[in-house]
């Protein structure tokens, strides 16, 4: 295996990427800002450039793996520079019809673009795909049951503040995603959300005290039943890939909503910017204040409306001495699948977290050790 390429060292970056460097000296770390790079990562590395795509091109090698730790506006561009030099790709973005568009190209090359492990998407999938393996291979498992599924993640505050949430980096993208609409799986039919404050729930997180949170449909989850390998022809009553808030969300964002609603993204853009230039001033997490995260998926099978499987998983982080949850959530599982790739676990082609029970497993088990909670609850 080549050189691993590690472009950016943002905030959900850091993490992982010192993981790495404690394992090889054949990494090359790139940043747009030299003094920010190395005040990070200079204690582990000297190999560290301004991040230039031509810079990059020149410095590609057959087998190399390139990580994108950018805005995700760069990943296929990145990705097809690494189908050209034979290099191997991770980012912890969705992915996009252009990404998948490369599986081709990269099946050709033997090449493994692997997306979508960060926390969310990423550890999310890896605790579906366990729950699905889980449920098929039980005792429980009927295609007549009905099933109901939930995943809720969400980044908040550890302590909170008026505005029920606070920011990492800029608002901007958080603003469009609430112009965007959801579908899921309620009532064993589609659900379309034109806007996600229309949809915000109660939902209590399977902990001692019963923790309440809002929640809230986001994006399309409909696509996510085949990723997980539901069976055509299962009864699936519910279906909800979704965002976790803190209580009192909605209301403290009431006038945010009317804001952004009323807005055109196509023309307006200087609009969002200013509102997301304000939140940014009032929100933000000061240095060394911790962040929380908290994941929680579910899967429950009924038949007659009585209870076969019923199991979930719960993750609870906050910000420690190791860094901010989001830091090492999101980087932990970049960095597995640069490990799985040298070590020839990811098939070629464009895929997102593995599924493999194994390496499920093994992952699981690692983010363990960053959460300071994880937990399989059983409730059969």
């Amino acid at each position: 295996m080549g050189k691993i390429h590690w472009i950016g060292t943002g905030l959900s970056s850091v993490p992982g990427l010192r993981r790495l460097l404690k394992q090889t000296e054949d990494i090359c770390v790139w940043n747009r800002s030299l003094d920010k790079a190395q005040s990070l990562v200079g204690d582990l590395t000297k190999n560290i450039r301004v991040f230039n795509l031509e810079k990059l091109q020149e410095g590609l090698l057959e087998s190399d793996i390139v990580v994108s730790m950018l805005p995700g506006e760069w990943h296929v561009q990145i990705a097809k520079l690494c189908i050209d030099h034979s290099a191997h790709f991770v980012s912890s973005s969705y992915i996009s019809e252009e990404m998948e568009s490369l599986h081709g190209g990269a099946l050709k090359k033997n090449l493994s673009l692997v997306n979508e492990v960060g926390l969310d998407p990423g550890i999310d999938h890896l605790m579906s795909h366990y729950l699905v393996h889980d449920y098929k291979n039980s005792v429980s498992y009927n295609p007549d049951n009905e099933i109901e599924f939930l995943s809720y993640c969400g980044g908040i505050p550890k302590v909170l503040n008026k505005f029920c949430y606070k920011f990492s980096w800029s608002p901007t993208g958080v603003l469009k995603a609430l112009k965007s609409q959801a579908r899921s799986i309620k009532n064993f039919n589609e659900l379309v959300t034109e806007r996600p404050w229309h949809q915000v729930e109660h939902f209590s997180i399977p902990s001692q005290d019963a923790e309440q949170f809002e929640v809230y449909p986001n994006r399309n989850s409909i696509p996510f039943m085949k990723q997980y390998d539901f069976e055509t022809g299962w009864k699936v009553k519910t279906f909800v890939r979704g965002t976790l808030r803190n209580i009192g969300w909605k209301e403290a964002w009431t006038d945010i909503f009317k804001k952004i609603d009323a807005l055109d993204l196509d023309t307006e853009l200087d609009k969002l910017q200013g509102i997301s230039d304000e939140l940014w001033s009032e929100n933000f997490y000061e240095k060394n204040e911790p962040d929380r995260v908290v994941l929680n998926v579910s899967m429950k099978a009924t038949k007659n409306k009585t209870t076969q499987y019923e199991k979930s998983y719960l993750l609870d982080a906050w910000g420690n001495e190791r860094g901010t949850a989001m830091a090492r959530l999101v980087s932990l599982p970049v960095a597995l699948a640069v490990e799985a790739i040298i070590k020839k676990e990811i098939a070629p082609g464009v895929s997102a977290a593995p599924k493999s029970p194994e390496i499920v497993k093994d992952w699981l088990k690692q983010v363990g050790n960053e959460a300071q909670i994880l937990r399989l609850i059983d409730n059969s």
